[in-house]
């Protein structure tokens, strides 16, 4: 079993959609475990407005400009969703990171000034000063990509990450108390 201490998080900023997908790609195919990757973005402009979406089951449609990238990475990733988050509008989130936002809100999570993205994003360890730059690179309508792990797991993914020209990426200690979720 691995000592709780040995888990890291790295978050890497991309400018646009095809950048986040092209980094899930090469991360899938260097076999990371796409059950500890999540995507955070809201691709969308007044005159671009996502239509609608829908769930069947386990699988999340979306209609809109970047529908074919979110139906991909919702097919790929483990959780989906479509929020309206104050601050920050309309986000679609795939991966993990659904849970964290869900268990924030459901327990009520409110730390100053932070989104619920920023409070779930706090809660596994990520420091305010980052959260708060990384809710900007949203509203600039770029996108989070998130892995976490082992340390060992999570360098892979930022070398990785290095290479698919992220605008910026940093790496954190992930809180061994919210853990479970993490996992």
């Amino acid at each position: 079993m691995l000592d709780k201490t040995d888990k890291k998080i790295v978050v890497a900023v991309y400018k646009d959609h095809a950048g986040a997908d092209a980094a899930v790609k090469e991360l899938q195919k260097a076999g990371f475990d796409m059950k500890k990757l999540s995507v955070v973005g809201r691709d969308y402009h007044t005159e671009e407005q996502v239509v609608g979406y829908y769930n069947t089951g386990d699988r999340m449609k979306l209609w809109g400009k970047s529908g074919a990238f979110w139906g991909g990475l919702w097919g790929l990733l483990f959780g989906s969703a479509f929020l309206a988050v104050p601050g920050l509008g309309l986000i679609a989130a795939a991966g993990p990171i659904v849970a964290w936002i869900v268990a924030g809100l459901e327990g009520a999570v409110v730390v100053g000034g932070l989104s619920a993205l920023g409070a779930a994003l706090i809660s596994v360890g990520i420091p305010k000063n980052s959260i708060i730059q990384y809710e900007t690179a949203l509203k600039a309508d770029k996108f989070l990509l998130i892995a976490h792990g082992t340390a060992a797991d999570v360098a892979k993914a930022r070398d990785i990450m290095q290479t698919t020209h992220a605008d910026e990426f940093e790496m954190h200690a992930l809180n061994a108390t919210n853990l479970a979720t993490a996992s």
